[in-house]
């Protein structure tokens, strides 16, 4: 009996400590609500939407502890539509993020597909929406497509030294020619007390190689600068951000399959933007809510103000209840669309009710 008592203990020791050294974790979004489009050529569109608030999505992450502070780290994440139950990206299986790497005293380095250092500025300090619901700032800043994941990317995030951090990413286009489809990011933000700064940095190339080191196309790089800061006051948080992008693709539209009909708009090549927004604790939730403006200053001025008010309700600490309204003012025939986060949108006016769930 006491040889059993023995085994089990050790038994029990042993798995303790293999837990305490390795574990893995499910999480992810469930989000569906009603969302209104209208102004478009299209109409007035009435649907369910998938992740109006923030994309549905089902991840895996975890971390090994290799001793001496550093630890292997993964994340494997998944997008879905919820309205559907379909992957809301054919022929992929984790399109969100997809990484392995280490971590320690120095900081992260994980190599896959991962979020650029630029749409981490404007999602967690740039944008009161957080790039979700009618009043994101995707619908005038250019966050989309690469600027929001690279793949085949190296990613360094440094610790947090005096409040100082910081992020360099390096992503590969593969190709024999070096440069082609390259991508380079970086960001280095301050955050203490009420106040949190970040200014980002994106390059990429869009160069069309159709044949082993021959470029048949040269559209050259884009480029994307943005300063972002935040401030909370406790009765209000305010949010402010300046763009600035330059260059073939630097700044392309959300909805590129010209939603107002007539003579397609075009994605502006060297143009700002501004966007000053608050959020503030009212009745128990988050009112929020942000001014944007365009300036292109390319030949075809093609500009475009917007604006977005939302509302968030926590029924519990996983679960809240979400409305948002947002218009596009679109001038010289701009085709900017009042999106969400996980569209793109048809008009220049959008609303959305629903009800997200985070596990």
């Amino acid at each position: 009996m006491k040889s059993s008592i023995i085994v089990a203990a050790i038994a029990a020791a042993c798995g303790t400590q293999a837990a305490a050294q390795s574990n893995v974790v499910i999480y992810g979004i469930a989000d569906a609500g009603i969302t209104r489009e209208s102004g478009g050529a299209a109409g007035t569109v009435n649907k369910v939407n998938s992740g109006a608030a923030s994309a549905s999505r089902l991840g895996f992450k975890g971390s090994e502890d290799l001793g001496g502070g550093l630890s292997a780290i993964f994340l494997l994440e998944t997008g879905y539509k919820i309205d559907t139950g379909e992957v809301d990206a054919a022929g992929t299986i984790f399109n969100r993020q997809a990484y392995v790497g280490l971590k320690g005293r120095a900081g992260s380095v994980t190599l896959g597909r991962q979020y650029t250092p630029y749409h981490t500025a404007l999602a967690s300090v740039a944008d009161p929406f957080g790039t979700g619901l009618a009043g994101t700032s995707k619908n005038l800043f250019p966050d989309s497509g690469a600027n929001v994941r690279s793949s085949n990317t190296v990613l360094y995030t440094s610790p947090v030294s005096n409040g100082f951090s910081g992020e360099l990413a390096y992503s590969a286009g593969e190709k024999s020619s070096s440069a082609t489809g390259r991508q380079v990011g970086a960001s280095l933000g301050y955050a203490s007390g009420p106040l949190t700064v970040r200014v980002a940095y994106n390059n990429k190339n869009s160069d069309v190689e159709t044949a082993p080191g021959v470029v048949a196309v040269r559209n050259g790089n884009g480029r994307n600068t943005l300063l972002a800061a935040n401030y909370d006051f406790k009765v209000v948080k305010l949010f402010a951000a300046y763009g600035v992008d330059q260059g073939f693709n630097s700044a392309p539209l959300g909805n590129a399959n010209n939603p107002y009909g007539g003579v397609r708009p075009t994605a502006s090549t060297d143009g700002n933007e501004l966007l000053l927004g608050f959020t503030a604790p009212v009745g128990g939730g988050s009112l929020i809510a942000s001014i944007m403006r365009k300036d292109d200053k390319t030949r075809f001025n093609q500009d475009a103000r917007s604006w977005g008010v939302g509302y968030i309700y926590p029924l519990s600490k996983r679960s809240s209840l979400y409305g948002a309204y947002a218009a596009i003012s679109n001038r010289n025939g701009a085709g900017y669309t009042v999106a969400n986060n996980s569209e793109s949108g048809s008009g220049n006016r959008g609303m959305n009710l629903g009800l997200r769930h985070s596990f």
